[in-house]
């Protein structure tokens, strides 16, 4: 599921995964791997990403876990600031 949200912000962009890696620093491998699903990306390049894109780091997840994470931090910052 990641690499199909990486490959749509590819094609979105046009950009290829080597100009990717190049501008990021992230070896561009390490992208066949994440399709093939020999490895799982750390959090610190899906940030990395997600800053190069322009998106949340919550776009690369799917996970309910994470958006449910997301909702209670984005209500702790409502009642912070009502309070």
């Amino acid at each position: 599921m990641l690499y199909e949200k990486f490959s749509a912000l590819l094609a979105k962009t046009g950009k290829t995964a080597y100009r990717v890696s190049k501008d990021t620093g992230i070896a561009e491998n390490i992208f066949s791997y994440w399709k093939a699903g020999r490895s799982k990306p750390k959090f610190e390049k899906l940030l990395i990403l997600a800053k190069y894109f322009d998106v949340p780091v919550e776009y690369f997840s799917d996970n309910e876990a994470t958006k449910k994470s997301t909702m209670k931090e984005e209500d702790d910052d409502a009642e912070n600031k009502t309070s």
